[in-house]
C-alpha cells in the first residue's frame, strides 16, 4: 500500500457535497470551494456530476450529468418525488423569498417563524373539517421542506410556533420565476373549477 499518496485538496468539500447543498454560512467548506472550484468540476465531469455553482447568493450543490435514459445503472444522488402539497409548500416559500428580495430589507437572510409560514400556508391550502388535523399537516409539510434542506432552523425555541426558520436561497434553483408563475396558473385554474379541492398531481414532476 502506497502511503504517500496525497488526498485531493477538495475532497472534504466533494464529500460534503454528496451529503447535500453547501451554503457560504459553512466557512470552512465555502473558502475551500471557492479555491478549489475549477479543479472540483473537471473532477466531477467523469463520475457523471456537475457542480452548480451562485457565488452571489451563496451555494453550491451537484447534479448529475446524464438522464434517466442514458441508463448508467447508478446514482451519485438521492432523487425525491415531492407531492402535489410539498410542491405548494416550496412555492410558498419561493414566493415568500421573492418579496423578500424584491423589498427593502438590508437582510441578507430571509428568516420566518414557524407561525409566519403557517399563516400564509393557510392561503393555498383548503382546510379540512378537522382544525388541528389542518395545521399538523401544514406542520409535517414545514418539517418536510426542512429535511429537503429548503428551510434550516435556527436557534431552538421552546414555543414551536415561535420556532425561526431561515428559508434558504437554494430554493430558487428548485422553482424559477418561469415555474413560479406557471404553478399560480395551472392553481389558479384548479381552485376555480374544482370546489372540492385541487388534484393531487405534482406538477413539478421531480424536476
Amino acid at each position: 500500500m502506497n502511503t504517500n499518496t496525497k488526498i485531493l485538496p477538495f475532497t472534504p468539500v466533494f464529500i460534503r457535497l454528496l451529503k447535500g447543498p453547501l451554503e457560504y454560512l459553512e466557512k470552512s467548506n465555502w473558502e475551500k470551494l471557492m479555491q478549489h472550484k475549477h479543479e472540483l468540476q473537471s473532477f466531477l465531469l467523469p463520475l457523471g456530476l456537475i457542480m452548480t455553482l451562485d457565488e452571489e447568493d451563496g451555494y453550491a450543490f451537484l447534479k448529475h450529468n446524464f438522464t434517466e435514459d442514458d441508463n448508467i445503472g447508478f446514482s451519485w444522488i438521492q432523487r425525491r418525488a415531492l407531492s402535489y402539497e410539498e410542491s405548494i409548500m416550496l412555492v410558498l416559500l419561493r414566493e415568500m423569498m421573492a418579496e423578500f428580495e424584491t423589498g427593502e430589507s438590508t437582510n441578507r437572510e430571509l428568516i420566518r417563524k414557524r407561525r409566519e409560514i403557517k399563516e400564509q400556508a393557510e392561503l393555498f391550502f383548503k382546510e379540512n373539517a378537522s382544525r388541528v388535523k389542518f395545521m399538523k399537516e401544514i406542520d409535517r409539510l414545514i418539517e418536510k421542506a426542512e429535511e429537503y434542506g429548503f428551510l434550516h432552523r435556527e436557534e431552538q425555541h421552546e414555543i414551536p410556533d415561535e420556532q425561526r426558520f431561515r428559508i434558504c436561497k437554494i430554493i430558487k434553483a428548485r422553482i424559477g420565476a418561469e415555474e413560479l408563475d406557471d404553478f399560480y396558473q395551472q392553481l389558479l385554474q384548479v381552485k376555480q373549477s374544482i370546489s372540492s379541492g385541487p388534484d393531487t398531481d405534482d406538477l413539478f414532476n421531480n424536476n
